[in-house]
C-alpha cells in the first residue's frame, strides 16, 4: 500500500491529502507534465540563446589568435616598430607607454575612487551624495571620446597649456576608471556586516579608525576585484589617447610636453595603413591586448571566488 493510500485510510481524507487539509508534496499536480516540457523548452532556447551570444566573441579569439600569434616573440616586447613596409620589429614604445600612462592613472583614480566609495557609504548623506552617485553613473555610460575631448580641452590646448604627453593621458584614463572603482567600491562597502562596525564602536574605536581598520580590510577583496576590471577598461581604451597622448613609435620617459606611445594607439595606426607587414603588426598588438584584459578580467574573478570561499 502507498504513502498516501495508507494516510487517506489511517485519517479518513482524500488521497493526497494531509490531516491538515494540504496536499501531500508526495502528489503530482495535473499540471506537472506540461511543466516539466516547458521547463525543457525554455532551457534549450536559454541554451540556444547563450551559444549565438558566445559566437561573435569565439569568433573574434580565434581570428585574433590565428593572425597574431606568428607575430608575437622576444622582439615584439623589445624592438621598436620598422617601417611599414618592413617585416619584424616589434611595439616596445607602445608596451612601455601603455605601463608608464597606466601607472599614473592607478595612482590617480583607485584611491580617489575607494575613497569617495567610502564618504558615500559611511559619511555621504543628503543631496551631495545623491548628486555624487548621479553623476557617477552618468561618467559610467559617457562615451570615451568626449573624456578625450574634454581633456584635451582643459589641459592640452586650453586652460592648462600642457601640450600632449604622459600626464594628460593618464589623466584621461583616470577618469575613465574613476566611476568603475567608486561604483564597485560602493557596493562592497555596503556587503561589510553592520555588526563588524558595532563591534568596533563597542571597543572604543572612533568613526575613522573603524573605517580604516574594520570596514576597508573586510572589503579589500572586494574592492580589489572592483579596481582590476577598472585597469583592464582603461588599459584597452584608444579614443582618449588620440587626444591626449597623441602617440610615438620611439620609447619616451618625459612625464609631460612629448608626444606618448601607446599599445592601443600603435595597434589603431598599424591597422589603418595599407601594408601587410604593418598591419601583422597590429594583429599581433591585439592579441596581447586581448591576452592582457582576458588575464585582469579573470584575475579579478578570481580574487572575488576567493573572498566568497573565505567569507563562508
Amino acid at each position: 500500500m502507498s504513502t498516501t493510500t495508507r494516510l487517506a485510510t489511517t485519517t479518513g481524507t482524500p488521497a493526497g491529502t494531509a490531516p491538515s487539509g494540504h496536499r501531500s508534496l508526495l502528489v503530482k499536480g495535473r499540471n506537472a507534465r506540461s511543466r516539466q516540457v516547458t521547463n525543457r523548452i525554455v532551457d534549450v532556447v536559454l541554451t540556444g540563446a547563450m551559444l549565438v551570444a558566445l559566437t561573435p566573441l569565439v569568433l573574434i579569439l580565434v581570428e585574433v589568435a590565428r593572425r597574431g600569434a606568428g607575430v608575437i616573440d622576444w622582439g615584439f616586447f623589445t624592438q621598436p616598430e620598422p617601417p611599414p613596409r618592413r617585416e619584424g620589429g616589434g611595439y616596445v614604445a607602445g608596451f612601455f607607454g601603455t605601463a608608464y600612462i597606466m601607472l599614473l592613472a592607478i595612482v590617480m583614480a583607485i584611491p580617489l575612487g575607494i575613497a569617495t566609495a567610502v564618504y558615500l557609504v559611511e559619511y555621504g548623506r543628503g543631496r551631495l551624495a545623491t548628486l555624487i552617485r548621479f553623476f557617477t553613473d552618468v561618467m559610467t555610460g559617457i562615451p570615451s571620446i568626449f573624456v578625450g575631448l574634454f581633456v584635451y580641452g582643459l589641459l592640452v590646448v586650453g586652460w592648462g597649456q600642457l601640450q600632449f604627453g604622459t600626464f594628460v593621458a593618464s589623466v584621461a584614463i583616470a577618469i575613465m576608471m574613476l566611476p568603475i572603482v567608486t561604483r564597485s567600491g560602493e557596493e562592497m562597502l555596503r556587503l561589510v556586516p553592520d555588526e563588524l562596525r558595532q563591534a568596533s564602536f563597542a571597543l572604543g574605536a572612533r568613526k575613522w579608525q573603524t573605517v580604516l581598520k574594520t570596514v576597508l580590510p573586510a572589503a579589500g577583496p572586494g574592492l580589489t576585484t572592483g579596481s582590476m576590471l577598472a585597469i583592464a577598461r582603461g588599459a584597452g581604451e584608444t579614443a582618449p589617447l588620440l587626444l591626449t597622448a597623441l602617440g610615438t613609435h620611439v620609447m619616451v620617459t618625459a612625464f609631460q610636453g612629448t608626444p606618448q606611445g601607446a599599445l592601443p594607439l600603435q595597434l589603431y595606426h598599424g591597422a589603418r595603413q595599407p601594408f601587410e607587414a604593418g598591419i601583422e603588426r597590429a594583429w599581433g598588438a591585439a592579441l596581447c591586448l586581448f591576452a592582457l584584459v582576458l588575464l585582469l578580467t579573470i584575475l579579478a574573478r578570481w580574487i572575488g571566488s576567493r573572498a566568497r570561499v573565505t567569507a563562508h
